[in-house]
């Protein structure tokens, strides 16, 4: 009985080294790296979310990129939205600074 007590505080010790470990490089990774994200509606068809409204793609977000200003013409970004901040938009690049459109 007081081997099966000493073995259970040793799992929960593990438990929680592991856990104070495992959650700060998670939420590191999440807002420095790289992050998922959901798709949902038509504005990005029929490149993402090619099924319509009732299907949403899921993509991963490259933050590593962005944060040297790597962008390029086609390339799919997320910001958040101008009218909800609570809400991320995704969009493709079509133009840089200084690109003239007609």
């Amino acid at each position: 009985m007081a081997q099966a007590h000493s073995l259970g505080k040793k799992y929960i010790k593990a438990f929680f080294k592991g856990f104070f470990v495992a959650v700060p490089v998670t939420v590191t990774f999440l807002d420095r790296v790289a992050c998922i994200a959901r798709v949902e509606g038509a504005s990005m068809q029929p490149s993402l979310n090619p099924g319509g409204r009732q299907a949403s793609d899921v993509v991963l977000l490259n933050h590593w990129s962005i944060r040297n200003y790597d962008v390029q013409r086609g390339d799919i970004v997320s910001l958040v939205s101008p009218r909800n901040p609570e809400q991320k938009i995704i969009k493709r690049v079509i133009a840089l600074e200084g690109d003239i459109i007609k």
